[in-house]
């Protein structure tokens, strides 16, 4: 009798929630990408233990390519953050509240 791989939802859910939330300055759905990741590098292992006991796999490797595409999308939006704090604000405007403000409204006009 076929069951289904352990994990299989949180594996799909946390994926899809990491690329939703890669907007959160890259960091929480990096995480939530991260552990997608793992959960399906484990179900992976018990799939390749046993294959024909599981009949599932296929939302496994979905949720793995989402959670790589996740990934992607958290680090380059994270890079973006540290390129605009580091070259287009300056790291000595951030010191300075005003100065801050000004180069922003200045990046965003």
């Amino acid at each position: 009798m076929e069951q289904k791989l352990p994990n299989t939802g949180a594996i799909i859910g946390l994926s899809i929630a990491s690329i939703l939330l890669c907007w959160c300055y890259g960091v929480l759905g990096l995480i939530l990408s991260v552990v997608a990741l793992i959960l399906a590098s484990k179900a992976t292992k018990v799939y390749n233990a046993e294959p024909e006991s599981y009949s599932d796999f296929g939302s496994v490797k979905t949720g793995k390519i989402l959670a790589i595409i996740g990934i992607i999308l958290n680090l380059l939006f994270l890079f973006f953050i540290i390129w605009l704090i580091v070259s287009v604000i300056g790291m000595d405007a951030l010191e300075d509240e005003e100065l801050m403000r000004e180069r922003v409204e200045e990046f965003f006009q």
